[in-house]
């Protein structure tokens, strides 16, 4: 794919994360029921510099689907905010212990446990009063409403998450190690294009195909993650290797090597494609997105 194709979608997505950062922070504009270390810790990880891939993929159904990306704003920013409240929770020394994240020091660590948790609740929920109040009509509200908290739920992204915890230093094969990740990460990838496809009442089949297209780019990425985490610490092929695998958590290059888990990215993201193709031109900026997430170096 040209490198000026990459370059389009490049520019695409600053735009939506520049809508999509503007709507945060008009939504994180609290009362003064809201204790201001609850402020401060909620907008210090949710409006912490990010790729906003998530809500973008929000913004990009939508107009692939011909909504325009404003009407689907709302539904963008609560996806983010259930992506913020995972990563606030996920960091915890109770699961991943992780002390820097987005390049700065993690909720718990910039304020304190209690207050990490009690931001992640609180993101949650605001999530979930963003869609029940600015998403129209109601029957659609209702709709995206079931769909984003059976994906963030128990049997999706906190069950990944669950699945996740109990196979640290267990061996895993490449299958569950899909499993886990297709719940984790793929989840709110299908969501987030599944609530722009929705808002835009698009018809069944487009539903379908970015769902498939959902998942499929969610375990590419996932992949990918892994593979730039191999990268960056400069670590032995083959091994359990990267920021994951320092926990004891098994990763695509460990299990499966960097060459088999380039391949299978790349296969991915051709699925991906495929899939996208359903839906016709309009689906342009997601197949360049896909290609994005392949070539991307961070």
């Amino acid at each position: 794919m040209p490198d000026i194709v990459l370059d389009d979608i490049s520019s695409q997505l600053d735009r939506l994360r520049t809508e999509v950062d503007r709507a945060l922070r008009h939504y994180t504009r609290f009362d003064d029921g809201c204790p201001e270390l609850l402020q401060s810790a909620i907008r210090y990880s949710l409006l912490a510099p990010g790729k906003r891939l998530r809500p973008c993929l929000v913004l990009l159904a939508a107009e692939a689907c011909g909504q325009r990306s404003t009407t689907a704003l709302p539904a963008a920013c609560a996806v983010e905010m259930i992506h913020a409240y995972s990563l606030i929770h996920d960091d915890l020394p109770a699961m991943d212990d992780d002390d820097m994240r987005r390049g700065q020091p993690t909720c718990h660590r910039q304020f304190d446990e209690a207050t990490a948790i009690l931001a992640g609740d609180a993101l949650l929920a605001l999530a979930f009063q963003i869609l029940a109040k600015d998403i129209r009509p109601p029957a659609v509200a209702v709709r995206c409403l079931h769909e984003l908290a059976l994906s963030a739920g128990a049997t999706q992204l906190v069950g990944g998450q669950v699945a996740d915890l109990t196979a640290e230093f267990c061996d895993l094969d490449a299958q569950e190690l899909v499993a886990i990740h297709r719940r984790k990460t793929g989840a709110m990838f299908r969501v987030a294009l599944g609530l722009g496809a929705m808002i835009a009442e698009a018809p069944v089949e487009h539903i379908r195909a970015l769902n498939t297209y959902g998942e499929k780019l969610g375990l590419a990425f996932q992949i990918t993650d892994d593979l730039l985490d191999v990268a960056g610490e400069e670590a032995e092929l083959g091994k359990r290797v990267g920021k994951d695998a320092g926990h004891g958590k098994l990763t695509y290059p460990g299990l499966l090597g960097v060459t088999e888990s380039r391949r299978r990215a790349a296969a991915l993201i051709q699925e991906a494609c495929e899939a996208a193709t359903v839906i016709g031109e309009s689906a342009a900026p997601l197949l360049q997105l896909a290609h994005l997430v392949l070539a991307r170096k961070r």
